[in-house]
Formats: C-alpha cells, sequence, structure tokens
C-alpha cells in the first residue's frame, strides 16, 4: 500500500504481539489511512517465519519471531498491542513483564481478559486498554468498544482511539459494559449473518436462483443499515413507513411476532453477555492458577 506524504498522527513505534487476522485487519486500516507509516509497525508471532513472511510482503511492515529481536521491540516501544491467542496469553504477558518500562501502553484485544488480570500478569500497574472488535474491521467498517485502566494518560486515549478509529467505529465504555457490547456488536454480525442465510433459503424455496436470493438479501441489508445511518430516523420509525396496515409486510411482522422474534434477540444478545462473562471469569481463573504454579 502506498504511504502518504502527510505527517501520519502515530509517528513512533507500535508493537503487534501476535500477528493473527484481528492485527492485520488493524495493521491493513492503520496503514490505508496512512495513521502510521508501515515502517513503525512490528508484527511479533511465536514460530511461524511463513505467516510473517507474507505479512511483511503485504503490507511492508516489520515481522520477526526471533527471540532477541522480539524482546529488544518489546523493550523499546511505547504501544504493544496484546493479540495472541487467550490460551497463550499467560506466559506471554509474564515475558513481557520484566522488559517493560514505566508508562509503555499495552492494549489488548484478547476476548475475556480484564484490565486488572493484565495488570496481575504484568506484576505492575502498567496503562493498558482493552478493547473489544469485531469482524468487521477487518474491511474498515469495524465496532469497537474502548475501556481504559486509570494508569493511561489522555495522549495515550487519544492514541489508542486513532488505532481503533482507522477500523471503524469506536465506543469508550466502563470496562464492566464490556460484555454487553461483546453481545451487540462483538458477536452481532454472526446474528445478521443468520437472518440473511434465512432470507437466501426463503427465497431458494420460493423460486429464485441462489445467486438471485443472495444478491437480493445483501442489497436489502446494506441498504437497511445504510438508511438508518444516513437518515438518523430510528429503526422503529423507518419500519412503519414501509408497514401499511393490512400489508404484506405486516403480515410478514406478524408471523415473527407470533415467534416472540423482538424478545428472542434480546435474549440471545444477554445470552451472548452472560456467556461472555462466564468465558472471561474462567480465563481469568486458569490464567491465576497458571501463574500460582509456576
Amino acid at each position: 500500500m502506498c504511504q502518504q506524504t502527510a505527517k501520519p498522527l502515530i509517528n513512533h513505534r507500535v508493537v503487534f504481539h501476535g500477528a493473527g487476522s484481528m492485527a492485520e485487519a488493524i495493521v491493513r486500516g492503520l496503514i490505508a489511512r496512512s495513521v502510521i507509516y508501515a515502517d513503525n509497525i512490528v508484527m511479533l508471532n511465536r514460530s511461524s517465519s511463513e505467516r510473517l513472511a507474507e505479512l511483511r510482503s503485504r503490507y511492508g511492515v516489520t515481522g520477526s519471531n526471533d527471540p532477541e529481536h522480539k524482546n529488544e521491540y518489546m523493550r523499546t516501544s511505547p504501544v504493544i498491542v496484546l493479540a495472541m491467542k487467550p490460551k497463550d496469553a499467560a506466559a506471554a504477558i509474564r515475558d513481557l513483564a520484566p522488559l517493560l518500562k514505566d508508562g509503555q501502553l499495552i492494549v489488548s484485544v484478547i476476548a475475556g481478559l480484564s484490565i486488572r488480570t493484565i495488570q496481575g500478569l504484568l506484576g505492575k500497574k502498567q496503562p493498558v486498554v482493552r478493547t473489544m472488535p469485531n469482524t468487521s474491521s477487518s474491511i474498515g467498517l469495524g465496532a469497537t468498544g474502548i475501556a481504559f485502566s486509570k494508569e493511561v494518560s489522555e495522549e495515550q486515549r487519544r492514541l489508542s482511539l486513532n488505532i481503533f478509529e482507522a477500523v471503524g467505529l469506536t465506543t469508550v465504555i466502563d470496562e464492566e459494559r464490556m460484555e454487553t457490547l461483546t453481545g451487540i456488536s462483538g458477536s452481532g454480525p454472526a446474528y445478521i449473518y443468520y437472518m440473511m442465510e434465512a432470507m437466501i433459503a426463503a427465497g431458494i424455496r420460493g423460486g429464485l436462483s441462489k445467486e438471485q436470493s443472495a444478491e437480493l438479501t445483501v442489497q436489502t441489508v446494506l441498504g437497511a443499515a445504510r438508511m438508518v445511518q444516513q437518515t438518523g430516523e430510528e429503526p422503529a420509525a423507518l419500519r412503519k413507513k414501509v408497514t401499511s396496515p393490512g400489508g404484506s409486510t405486516q403480515a410478514a411482522l406478524e408471523v415473527l411476532d407470533k415467534g416472540d422474534f423482538f424478545e428472542t434477540v434480546i435474549a440471545a444478545v444477554s445470552r451472548c453477555a452472560e456467556r461472555s462473562r462466564e468465558m472471561g471469569a474462567a480465563l481469568e481463573a486458569e490464567l491465576t492458577s497458571n501463574e500460582e504454579k509456576e
């Protein structure tokens, strides 16, 4: 991707500790929007040189899994983004702890891992930003919830927002609301995909080709979302505008109401949030247990 001549918003090194799909989505957005120059991005992983070579070729970033180089990057970089798999988090954070200087910013995209646990594993009150992006970040249309530890400075807050605004919308929330956000935007794309699956299936059963049904469904969902976004009207108001009394749309909505569609969606979001809390608690208990054993 081409770099712009304008001064980027971030002009120092950012290290991604983990080089999976979410890390790549964020990096893609940062470079595409000229938030940071590619040569100020370092991507680290445990062992896959092939993956790092792919990222270097695709984005022009630095990539390494050499232990000495990795330690030096983490020791000297103002921002370290934790993007490894949850199962690898405890060991990675523990290894990171002795390398850190006061004030280095830790940004986590690890689901379920609280600020308190991250600081506990580090053994110090390092400034920590906890985030929950969703998969639409990969096309620049993500929705990311962000929570800050009290040690995060105003400058670090702005920097963190710049990073995630490069891949979509950001919302600052209290950390205890992170699971609710997970239920809405973190897992939300799956609910929409599921409804799209049903709409496509209905079209096919009604005689449309799979391609026709899919194309119409995708455009309908895209158009509906854009209508809410661009008109500023409430979804309920827009729904009423396309629902004529006694008409076909009303008939369809009555079927959804018989299945308690509205409350079922709310229940699904609530259960997702509850399960996120359960998984977070289990992860934290496991990490703490491993820490005590070692």
